[in-house]
């Protein structure tokens, strides 16, 4: 199977995973625990797969693409922004890995607030 088919298959699997948590747990109006336990979940998913997979050939070949960038990415991008973190402070970079966290998440923050201004929102 093709790299591309397989993030489609895992994306479809992580997107539905997310759903369902989701509407498990979301109560509107209050704190988002539905997003925090998916991000916390993802970013533990992608820690262990990495760690387990990184010198596996299985990994390279179809686990890469069916669980790194398609379930967990369906499941949450947040996953992918933990590891990077991870691997900044783990080549000797703390201070790239405290950028980028500080880059992610007044950026995204900011981006989301700029965003609801321009449709009219706010």
């Amino acid at each position: 199977m093709s790299g591309g088919l397989l993030v489609a298959l895992g994306g479809a699997i992580g997107a539905l995973g997310r759903y369902a948590l989701s509407t498990l747990l979301f109560v509107p109006g209050h704190f988002p625990w539905a997003t925090l336990a998916i991000n916390i979940a993802g970013s533990l998913g992608i820690g262990v797969l990495w760690g387990i997979g990184l010198q596996q050939p299985w990994f390279e070949l179809w686990g890469r693409h069916l669980l790194v960038v398609g379930l967990l990415g369906g499941f949450t991008t947040f996953s992918a922004f933990s590891m990077e973190t991870v691997s900044l402070w783990e080549a000797g970079r703390p201070l790239g890995a405290v950028g980028y966290i500080s880059a992610s998440v007044v950026g995204c923050i900011a981006a989301a607030w700029f965003g609801q201004r321009l449709s009219g929102i706010g």
